[in-house]
């Protein structure tokens, strides 16, 4: 799928992927374009791409890369192994691209790759995102996480956010359907990134040092921060130190 998206910028290629339920807008305030050509999607299922399924991570990481050798292939960006950066459910793409497509470097914003912790809230929900009380079930979900993002941006992401049960219940199908043991399977396929690719975590909310040990196991050469204050949403609490940070983590 060739997904809704822009272009803006001139250097080297670097790709910005958004959070469930968000578009390309969500990363309005962080402006790369000084040191990169940057493409911002929206990824199947929300902002103006198209909603159609399979809503699996393997699926959306391939039309992120078909709708980037498409621009390349009509000389819009240049054809190069991306830095793709991946916000929230963005992470999660960003990492499996890394691990099925070329790339330069991977970064992944406050999305824990261990899913199983995730699996028990998602099933406990289910009623919830199955039913009437889906859309206050999103709402509580964000507001929980917002922590030290102020006011004011967090009602404009939450102006952006345009939640849709059908994508939503497709993305977590696995949470919803699979056994901890094909949940972790599936992780373990999508974490596979090549050593020289360079992989940095910056963690807004931490998920603890057993996440920290695990996460270095599965991605030897990862390189994990955790920012302050406490937040889903570090790279909108700051966004001028968090493309400083990137662009030093790819020099």
């Amino acid at each position: 799928m060739i997904l809704a998206h822009d272009v803006s910028g001139s250097g080297p290629l670097l790709v910005l992927l958004h959070g469930i339920t968000e578009d390309r807008r969500s990363w309005d305030p962080v402006d790369f374009t000084g040191g990169f050509t940057v493409v911002r999607v929206d990824l199947r299922g929300h902002g103006a791409s198209t909603a159609e399924e399979p809503y699996d991570i393997p699926t959306l990481a391939a039309d992120v890369h078909e709708t980037l050798a498409q621009l390349a292939e009509n000389d819009v960006i240049p054809a190069e192994p991306p830095v793709v950066v991946g916000h929230s459910m963005g992470g999660i793409v960003a990492t499996a691209y890394g691990a099925l497509f070329p790339a330069r470097a991977i970064v992944n914003v406050d999305q824990p790759l261990q899913l199983a912790s995730m699996q028990g809230q998602v099933k406990q929900a289910e009623g919830m995102l199955r039913g009437a009380d889906f859309p206050l079930f999103i709402e509580g979900m964000f507001a929980q996480m917002a922590g030290g993002l102020d006011a004011e941006e967090m009602a404009r992401v939450d102006g952006i956010r345009s939640p849709k049960r059908d994508v939503v219940l497709g993305m977590w199908r696995p949470l919803l359907e699979d056994s901890p043991e094909e949940l972790a399977a599936l992780v373990s396929g999508l974490t596979r990134i090549p050593e020289d690719v360079p992989y940095l975590v910056i963690t807004g909310l931490d998920a603890g040092p057993e996440y920290a040990a695990w996460l270095q196991h599965e991605i030897p050469q990862t390189v994990h921060e955790i920012w302050q204050p406490p937040t889903h949403y570090p790279h909108l609490v700051d966004p001028a130190r968090f493309v400083e940070r990137i662009e030093a983590f790819v020099r």
